[in-house]
């Protein structure tokens, strides 16, 4: 049996980051779903790693994470020799700049998104209502720091180099739900490098394989 389970649905940005990640290195791994949903009916496996209900428990062996970025970071190194070596650098000024646009995305891209994903997604399914305030605000920062981004992308291919890192991973799963939704979809599209940049980290195969998973029913428990 796989060492490493990752405890979750595929459907939340943070399980969809960590198992991009496994993907990309070749890391076999055991996805035990739970609905993100169900609250008190979660799996009492699942409710004994996480008694609050976060959306992500990883265990590794004897070790357990719920930060997905974390948890990336710590895929990326233990597993270095295998897969995809490229997500966390080979040098020191490479893992510098990688780090750097995590945090980047972690403190300046995924607030407003994911503000946004669960106003426009997720708030309509839960029967709230939608916070117009709370969205304009979101897109203001969000136009921002895509301005950054394409700038950025004008001098190099990916946002830490030439290669594809966590850095650009990590953006993967709230970018995602912004193209697809009417609304949001010209933030990434109006900008020509920020367009192209993701259209080239959306097609690899470690992140279809996530996007199919998202596709499966959920788990009836």
């Amino acid at each position: 049996m796989a060492s490493v389970k990752v405890f979750g649905s595929p459907a939340s940005a943070e399980v969809a980051r960590v198992l991009t990640c496994l993907f990309e290195k070749d890391v076999e791994f055991l996805l035990i779903r739970v609905d993100s949903y169900k609250g008190r009916k979660r799996m009492p496996e699942y409710l004994k790693l996480q008694p609050q209900g976060q959306a992500l428990t990883f265990e590794d062996g004897k070790l357990t994470l719920v930060d997905s970025r974390e948890i990336c970071r710590h895929v990326a190194e233990k597993y270095a020799d295998q897969g995809n070596k490229d997500l966390l650098g080979t040098g020191t000024l490479e893992r510098a700049s990688i780090e750097q646009w995590l945090q980047t995305e972690a403190r300046s891209f995924d607030p407003p998104s994911s503000e946004l994903v669960f106003d426009l997604a997720f708030a309509p399914l839960m029967g709230l209502g939608q916070d117009e305030v709370v969205i304009e605000r979101s897109r203001q920062e969000l136009n921002k720091v895509l301005d950054i981004y394409e700038r950025r992308l004008q001098e190099t291919m990916f946002l830490a180099g030439d290669k594809f890192t966590l850095a650009d991973l990590s953006h993967l799963p709230n970018a995602q739900r912004l193209v697809s939704d009417n609304k949001c979809r010209s933030l990434i599209t109006s900008r020509k490098r920020v367009s192209k940049w993701w259209e080239e980290i959306s097609s690899r195969p470690s992140w279809q394989r996530v996007v199919e998973m998202q596709q499966e029913p959920p788990p009836l428990i």
